[in-house]
C-alpha cells in the first residue's frame, strides 16, 4: 500500500500460490480458442487496430466461471485491503485473460476511457512460465520524471497501479505472452460491463 500511494503502481511477485496459479493457467489454456481480438475504447467507441493494439481477450464472469472460486476470493480480499488503506470505496471489479501472440503488443495509453472514470485499480497477473530475457512483451511504466521501467511478464507476478495516473505500454511480444488483467472499480463490475 505505501508503494502505490508513493509511486503510483507496486510489483509483487510470487502473488499467487502454486496450485492456484496452475488452476489459472490450466484454464486460460482451455479458452485459448475462446479469445476476441481486443479492442480499443468503451463499447460503442470499440475499434479494433492491430497498430496500436494486436491482443486476444477472454471476458471472465464469476457465475460462468465459478470453479475459479479461490482467485475471485483472492480479489475479493485485495479490494478490502484497498479500502480499508487506501480508502478508496472499491465496490467491484472486471477482468479478463490476455493473450499476446508473437508480434502482439499495445501502445502507451491509460487504463480510463474518456466517458468512463469508474477504473480505480489496474491489476495485472502474468502467467509466463520460463520466461527469458529477450522474449519480449515486457509491461513499459512511464514515470511522472519522464523516464520509464520495464517490468518483465515473469510468472505469479502482479504488478497493480493506478488506472488514471500510470501511462503504460505491452512491449513486442516474441513469443505467446499470457496474463490475467483487469480493474478495481467504484461501480460493481455489472455496470461497467455496459461498457466493454
Amino acid at each position: 500500500m505505501d508503494d502505490i500511494s508513493s509511486k503510483d503502481y507496486v510489483i509483487i511477485d510470487n502473488f499467487l500460490r502454486e496450485e492456484l496459479y496452475f488452476g489459472i493457467k490450466s484454464f486460460f489454456l482451455g479458452k485459448l480458442p475462446n479469445f476476441k481480438e481486443a479492442g480499443i475504447g468503451a463499447h460503442s467507441d470499440n475499434l479494433i487496430d492491430s497498430t496500436v493494439r494486436g491482443d486476444f481477450t477472454y471476458w471472465l464472469d464469476r457465475n460462468r466461471d465459478a470453479h475459479l472460486n479461490s482467485y475471485w476470493n483472492l480479489l475479493d480480499e485485495t479490494m478490502h485491503i484497498f479500502n480499508r488503506y487506501c480508502y478508496l470505496s472499491l465496490s467491484g471489479y472486471e477482468f479478463h485473460l490476455a493473450h499476446y501472440p508473437s508480434g502482439g503488443h499495445y501502445d502507451k495509453h491509460l487504463d480510463q476511457f474518456e466517458n468512463r472514470n469508474n477504473r480505480m485499480i489496474s491489476m495485472i497477473i502474468y502467467l509466463n512460465d520460463d520466461w527469458q530475457p529477450g522474449d519480449g512483451g515486457e509491461l513499459e511504466i512511464f514515470e511522472k520524471d519522464g523516464s520509464s521501467l520495464l517490468v518483465e511478464p515473469l510468472a505469479a507476478r502482479c504488478v497493480m497501479f493506478k488506472s488514471a495516473e500510470v501511462p503504460h505500454a505491452v512491449l513486442e511480444a516474441h513469443k505467446s505472452r499470457f496474463s490475467l488483467t483487469g480493474w478495481l472499480l467504484y461501480q460493481p463490475s455489472s455496470v461497467g460491463k455496459l461498457f466493454v
